[in-house]
């Protein structure tokens, strides 16, 4: 079984996908409006929908005639969590890693004084 960050991840991993999604962004469209800009049939746009749908990234509504794809932007939460800790993580180290160069460079200041004189 496969977390849905996985699956997130891996259906952002291609960059029609990823167009896709940034497209969503700005409102609902149907898959033949999804699939204009891509010389592409509206069956593969419909598979890259079926992925991102699969990982909860998109879900398909039903307005009389047509099934407008619509951004689940909840998903982004989930991914933001996940970077976010690791962010985190890499700036506590960073921080460290700070106050350690500015020890030794306060240890290191006497010793430059010492042989400038």
């Amino acid at each position: 079984m496969t977390d849905q960050l996985s699956l997130v991840f891996s259906a952002l991993a291609d960059p029609t996908r990823r167009d896709i999604v940034a497209r969503l962004t700005e409102g609902d469209a149907t898959v033949n409006e999804l699939a204009q800009p891509y010389d592409v049939s509206v069956q593969a746009i419909s598979k890259h929908l079926k992925v991102l749908g699969d990982a909860g990234l998109v879900s398909r509504g039903r307005e009389a005639q047509t099934r407008p794809v619509h951004l689940e932007a909840e998903v982004f939460d989930l991914m933001t969590a996940w970077i976010e800790r690791y962010r985190r993580q890499a700036e506590e180290r960073y921080q460290r890693l700070d106050a350690v160069l500015a020890a030794m460079a306060e240890t290191e200041e006497p010793t430059e004084q010492g042989a400038a004189s």
